[in-house]
């Protein structure tokens, strides 16, 4: 476990939930990192506090079950429990891709290639059959698509021994075929294939984050986009006497919405001091206390309208994610559209 770190579960002092605190010393990314077990775990998030007191960060989620229940086998909490202890023990962070480089990063049993460019009909057919066409497996992918932008890690096996691909000479032609088809008919805006690393479902959602915002999702387009049935609400004031950024969001609540808020708030390089979290209704409010990681709140109206942007990419992104897992071998699959 991280150093000094505690980790308590009580399922006695709420009727409706479980509490999990976790207390550490106060380190950049350490909220996320916690928020990416508890997804890990299938837990829900009802409500949250964060306090920072100096150097030491303790958080205190409220969480049920899917089906919105508090946990009561002793058996699956102590074994949650080792969980978050082991988990903690492991930097789950990833580095961001650069944009425009192109490779394919392998393990023993699997690639996994990253692509990022502009969406159009037909985009996800004509990448299959490229892989298909060069004899590749493609065993899981996770798409998303958000302001005519597309981003998708795919981990793919060899069609014949399904393992990784390790021939330099093919790997560099999947390279070559798929960077071709992304540049499409619009050369403008770019497109890349990227090498990527590790395996972990939540990590590939935070790779997303990062790969949608490292490709300009959050830019304004002028072209025809479907008209959000709720936009979240997102607001930023500063805090002159204590220099801190509050950051105010009100939305719609859906599953992972704290995970993306806090994902976008880490990659954007600030640290959340306070929290207060909290989902009824089908409601979610987020209060958030902030500063930069160089220490200062948001000195400019342009790192505060950004800021906005880039909440409110995140928060809608994930209505156009894409899940892929393949069920037999060659073209079948089902397809689940969040």
């Amino acid at each position: 476990c991280l150093v000094n770190c505690s980790i308590i579960i009580d399922n006695d002092s709420l009727v409706d939930a479980t509490i999990v605190k976790v207390g550490s010393a106060n380190e950049y990314g350490i909220l996320l990192e916690v928020i990416q077990v508890l997804m890990d775990l299938n837990l829900v998030i009802s409500k949250a506090y964060i306090t920072s007191d100096g150097g030491w960060f303790m958080d205190v989620f409220n969480v049920t079950d899917k089906e919105g229940m508090k946990l009561k086998d002793k058996a699956a909490i102590a074994e949650i429990e080792g969980y978050i202890r082991k988990s903690l023990g492991a930097d789950s962070r990833y580095m961001p891709a650069k944009r425009r480089s192109v490779g394919v990063a392998a393990s023993t049993d699997h690639n996994v290639i990253e692509l990022t460019g502009s969406d159009r009909p037909g985009l996800l057919s004509e990448v299959s059959a490229v892989l298909a066409s060069l004899k590749c497996n493609v065993v899981s992918a996770e798409i998303w698509t958000h302001n005519t932008r597309v981003a998708a890690v795919m981990r793919v096996t060899d069609e014949d021994t399904m393992l990784a691909v390790t021939d330099t000479v093919r790997l560099e032609m999947i390279k070559e075929r798929l960077s071709y088809l992304l540049r499409g008919n619009n050369l403008s805006r770019g497109a890349a294939m990227a090498e990527a690393s590790g395996t972990s479902a939540t990590n590939t959602e935070r790779r997303l984050h990062q790969m949608m915002l490292s490709d300009g999702d959050t830019e304004e387009f002028h072209g025809h986009v479907p008209a959000q049935p709720q936009r979240p609400n997102v607001t930023v004031r500063n805090w002159k006497d204590k220099d801190y950024s509050v950051v105010t969001i009100r939305c719609k609540d859906r599953p992972k919405l704290l995970f993306d808020t806090v994902c976008t708030l880490t990659d954007l390089r600030y640290v959340v001091y306070h929290a207060n979290i909290d989902a009824s209704n089908n409601q979610a409010y987020q209060e958030f206390y902030v500063r930069h990681v160089n220490g200062s709140p948001m000195n400019t109206e342009a790192e505060r309208l950004r800021v906005i942007q880039c909440l409110e990419s995140a928060i809608e992104r994930r209505v156009s994610e894409v899940t892929i897992h393949e069920l037999i071998k060659g073209n079948f699959a089902r397809i689940i559209f969040l």
